[in-house]
């Protein structure tokens, strides 16, 4: 998008949301103005403001806090703002024009499964609002078979979300083991992350990754040829290990 298309980006979401800090990114390297409206920032957060939100606020983004009970309510209220130059960016990045950038992710992953001739290939990713799993579902190859963790809610929030942006169809939703809150700690969590870690060299993010890695394995056979889709969001990585510290000086 040139940069003089906007002047103004809103978005709204969790305090520590990656979405938040890529929006920020952006917008500072546009030269937009970015704002964005989370619910009341608790007292620890308040006094000790680091991770996404740190990062996001050093590109310069304006917070702005809603006390819990009105979020939902003012956030909506931000969908009947028409400035010209202003673009509003639901949740998560929950919105159509996410579909033109994932669209090019599925292009390489189709082009790349025939360069390495996979005959059937699955692909798997976290979902948070599902935006992502939805257009790229639509958009890869007939031999390539979607799955996706569903973290925030349940599997009906979830095809909920997705009715919102389109008619279908759907990606699979990979069966989970238990019920787990979104965004808490788990010792579950920060045992497989370090596993992956030494096993791969590579630093997942301790929201996303684990659930889906243990749904992934549990589901699927050592004869799948699986892609895994890395989702990014390793820069809350300092904000969960404090967390988990603690939990464990308890």
């Amino acid at each position: 998008t040139p940069s003089d298309t906007y002047d103004t980006i809103i978005s709204y979401g969790g305090a520590q949301s990656n979405a938040m800090l890529s929006i920020a990114c952006l917008c500072r390297l546009k030269g937009w103005t970015f704002h964005y409206y989370t619910k009341t920032l608790s007292s620890y957060l308040e006094n000790t403001i680091k991770g996404n939100l740190e990062q996001a606020l050093k590109q310069g983004m304006h917070l702005h806090e809603i006390e819990h009970e009105d979020f939902y309510e003012k956030t909506q209220e931000l969908k009947t703002l028409h400035e010209k130059k202003s673009l509003l960016i639901s949740q998560g990045g929950a919105d159509e024009i996410a579909k033109e950038g994932v669209t090019e992710l599925a292009k390489e992953i189709n082009a790349w499964r025939k360069e390495v001739k996979i005959q059937r290939l699955n692909v798997v990713l976290p979902s948070g609002t599902g935006t992502t799993a939805l257009y790229l579902n639509d958009a890869l190859d007939k031999e390539i078979e979607l799955y996706t963790s569903v973290l925030l809610g349940d599997d009906a929030y979830q095809l909920q979300q997705w009715k919102r942006l389109s008619d279908g169809a759907y990606p699979k939703i990979l069966p989970r083991d238990k019920k787990r809150k979104f965004a808490k700690p788990y010792s579950e969590y920060l045992q497989i992350h370090q596993e992956l870690e030494k096993q791969t060299g590579i630093s997942f993010d301790l929201i996303y990754a684990p659930k889906t890695w243990m749904e992934m394995l549990d589901y699927f056979d050592e004869q799948a040829q699986i892609l895994y889709i890395h989702t990014g969001g390793v820069s809350g990585n300092e904000t969960m290990l404090q967390r988990y510290k603690h939990i464990e000086s308890r």
